[in-house]
């Protein structure tokens, strides 16, 4: 049961929004009562926080299966870039902004948690495109990780990138691209060109 509210209610704040969805809410439309809730959750804090570990947890099990998979680590960051696509096509209420502003301590947890797993897959995946030979030999991996970081955070923020001017698919593309353009060598050059024309055909 306890999997089970977890899920329903992922998908509740998704679209509605973190602030909007109530116990209520959650206990109607999974028709329980919600004396059940409250057995697995002590109060909706705990839920809102149960959720958002287990979305986190669920996209770094497929960001893993990819990294293990994928040919290159240019087709590894476009590989992620559309699954992550997929996990937000059904926001709809800017949950990450609502968990900021409603649920400071539980966002702050998510994105300490957020950079440890991105500045370890993208240090690896930097690593492996220098041994390889997309990735100019030269760059500060230390640095480039941290920097991929702050901007992937960066473009979901919607005073600076506000949604009516700009779509989330259109954010992560175009910052996709800056980043790789900005590393690559002659090679991953080739690689990328490749990703852009399939994009845009």
């Amino acid at each position: 049961m306890r999997d089970r509210i977890i899920h329903k209610s992922s998908e509740l704040f998704l679209t509605l929004g973190f602030k909007s969805v109530t116990m209520d809410d959650i206990a109607s439309t999974m028709g329980i009562s919600k004396k059940t809730i409250y057995v697995h959750f002590s109060n909706k804090t705990k839920l809102v926080e149960a959720v958002t570990f287990t979305l986190f947890e669920n996209i770094c099990d497929g960001i893993d299966c990819i990294c293990e998979t994928a040919p290159n680590p240019i087709s590894q960051l476009y590989d992620i870039k559309m699954f992550v696509m997929q996990h937000l096509k059904n926001e709809q209420a800017s949950p990450l902004f609502q968990l900021k502003k409603y649920y400071p301590s539980i966002h702050d947890a998510l994105k300490s948690k957020q950079f440890e797993k991105m500045h370890e897959s993208v240090s690896e995946s930097l690593a492996k495109g220098i041994e390889t030979s997309v990735f100019r030999p030269n760059i500060d991996v230390e640095f480039i990780a941290r920097l991929y970081f702050n901007g992937m955070t960066g473009i979901k923020d919607e005073i600076i990138f506000p949604r009516e001017k700009f779509n989330m698919h259109y954010l992560m593309e175009s910052f996709l691209e800056y980043h790789l353009r900005a590393i690559v060598t002659d090679k991953g050059m080739t690689i990328l060109n490749n990703f852009i024309n399939k994009n845009q055909s």
